[in-house]
C-alpha cells in the first residue's frame, strides 16, 4: 500500500477522477445523498491517497479552516474491513504534524463514526447537527 499526501496541482489527472470518482461512489450513491461534491476546497487541500497498484484504495482531504485549524473531510475506505481508516487517519495527522504549523484539525464527523475519530483523540465540540439529511457531530483534535 502505497500513501502520498499531495496538493491539487500534484495530482494526476487520473488521480483526481479516480479520487471524484470514490467520492460521488461513497458520499453520493451510497449514502444515497445527492449534492456537488466538487466543492471549490480541493484547490487549497492537501489530498492523502492510499494505493495499491494505482488503485485508490483510501482517501481524505485536509485544508485550512483559520489560523490555527485545519478541517479534515472526505474520509473514504474502498477496501472494507481492511483497516485502512486505521492507517490514514494517523498518516494525516503525523504529515500535519511534521509538515504545518496548525495546532488542531477539525472534523464533522457522521455520528455513526464518532468512536472511531474518537480512538485517535478527536473530542466532541458541538452539538449534532444534520448535513444533507446525515447526522454530524463536530469534532477536533489539538495536535501541539
Amino acid at each position: 500500500m502505497e500513501i502520498s499526501i499531495k496538493k491539487f496541482e500534484e495530482l494526476t489527472k487520473r488521480e483526481l477522477y479516480e479520487v471524484l470518482k470514490a467520492r460521488c461512489r461513497i458520499f453520493v450513491v451510497e449514502q444515497t445523498c445527492p449534492y456537488l461534491d466538487p466543492d471549490g476546497k480541493d484547490y487549497e487541500a492537501y489530498h492523502l491517497l492510499a494505493q495499491e497498484n494505482g488503485e485508490i484504495k483510501a482517501y481524505l482531504r485536509f485544508f485550512k479552516k483559520d489560523r490555527d485549524t485545519l478541517q479534515m473531510g472526505r474520509v473514504l475506505t474502498l477496501a472494507r474491513k481492511t483497516g485502512l481508516g486505521n492507517v490514514i487517519i494517523p498518516a494525516a495527522v503525523e504529515y500535519i504534524k511534521n509538515n504545518l504549523p496548525e495546532s488542531k484539525i477539525f472534523i464533522e464527523a457522521q455520528t455513526y463514526a464518532m468512536g472511531f475519530y474518537a480512538k485517535f483523540g478527536f473530542k466532541i465540540r458541538g452539538e449534532e447537527f444534520l448535513e444533507d439529511g446525515i447526522p454530524h457531530t463536530p469534532m477536533i483534535l489539538n495536535i501541539k
